[in-house]
């Protein structure tokens, strides 16, 4: 199955969406790793939770944290402005 989703470290706790990802689909990230199921539908480059992170919790991308998330966001939920306080 072809990749839909990019975690660009292997620390990171979201993705990146490679395509438009619909609710409901499965998504792959590599292969060897369990297929995320999207629960909203998330734009092209948008990210995606790979797992479940808590209000205050770090959003980790390229290794690094990027900001809070503001709410608990479930795996496979958009992780977006609406969901996390930039540390930028």
């Amino acid at each position: 199955m072809k990749a839909t989703i990019l975690q660009i470290n292997r620390n990171d706790n979201v993705a990146v969406a490679l395509q438009p990802l619909v609710r409901g689909a499965a998504c792959q990230l590599a292969e060897g790793h369990p297929p995320v199921v999207v629960l909203n539908d998330i734009p092209f480059t948008h990210k995606v939770a790979l797992t479940a992170i808590g209000r205050g919790e770090p959003i980790i991308k390229y290794g690094s944290p990027i900001g809070s998330a503001l709410v608990d966001i479930q795996a496979g939920e958009h992780v977006h402005v609406h969901n996390i306080g930039s540390n930028y």
